[in-house]
């Protein structure tokens, strides 16, 4: 029996993960299929029920739903519980939805597959606190990444983060434009770096990035983010977000199906694309 699985989101059309999951499908030999659906804010409750009508055997959640969509399932697993985000649905065998985080897995595979692990002692920031950035601190505290800081423009939702990890600290925009050179790790979590071109449309100046700064962005289209294009002009070293994008697919396509996809092929192909756009 064909098996169907979904992306939602809004805006959804610039979403490469039903390209990435069909060609697993195909190099897998499954009987699959996977299919982008925009779903407004006010319909999120009616799609969510409509996909378990339908028999979906697995969806990913995109901006804006991640956080929004908690209350519209049967389970959620540990990790999503603590840090109040889904982004992965499986429907379980007796007919349940659940949810899962793989962000912050898939970030943190992605940033070491550039820097190794030999970093996780330095001092990191975060830039944002939606449903992404609260899984990617969950991971890199799980992960042995000792040194964190959070900063968002509403103050309140960064000290959520902090609250949920037990450790850390959250610092307000005025004072990151003052302390961002003592950061090794820069990690740019909100969607700002999907404006292509012009400045970078964060709440504080990135003048004074460190010139030896690791900068991530977990916008993967553009390829080349404002933030990351200062980061490489000062010399520092790049994470696009394309391994993030990949692996957090690979972790939920696992979860549906029970084995990891080709990741290498995957990011070579995505990345090859958008430096072709």
């Amino acid at each position: 029996m064909k098996k169907w699985f979904a992306v939602i989101g809004d805006p959804i059309a610039q979403s490469k993960s039903p390209e990435m999951h069909n060609t697993w499908y195909e190099q897998d030999g499954l009987d699959a299929a996977y299919v982008p659906i925009q779903v407004k804010a006010e319909d999120l409750e009616k799609a969510v029920n409509s996909f378990k009508l339908l028999g979906v055997s697995g969806f990913n959640i995109t901006i804006p739903h991640k956080t929004t969509i908690i209350p519209f399932l049967d389970e959620i697993d540990e990790t999503a519980k603590h840090m109040g985000a889904v982004n992965t649905v499986v429907r379980l065998q007796n007919g349940n939805l659940k949810g899962y985080n793989t962000d912050g897995d898939g970030f943190v595979r992605s940033l070491e597959e550039k820097i190794g692990q030999e970093h996780r002692h330095q001092p990191l920031l975060i830039i944002g606190a939606g449903g992404a950035a609260r899984g990617i601190a969950y991971a890199l505290k799980k992960s042995g990444y000792e040194d964190i800081t959070v900063t968002n423009r509403t103050i309140s939702k960064a000290e959520d983060i902090i609250d949920a990890l037990g450790s850390g600290k959250v610092i307000t925009s005025d004072e990151v434009s003052k302390s961002l050179g003592q950061y090794k790790i820069l990690i740019q979590a909100t969607p700002a770096g999907m404006q292509y071109g012009g400045e970078v449309s964060l709440p504080f100046s990135i003048e004074q990035m460190s010139k030896g700064v690791i900068a991530a962005d977990i916008v993967y289209n553009p390829l080349m983010t404002p933030f990351l294009r200062h980061a490489k002009a000062i010399g520092g070293t790049v994470v696009t977000g394309v391994g993030m994008f990949v692996h957090q697919g690979a972790i939920a396509y696992e979860h549906w199906l029970g084995h990891y996809p080709k990741t290498e092929f995957m990011i070579e192909r995505i990345t090859k694309q958008l430096n072709e756009a």
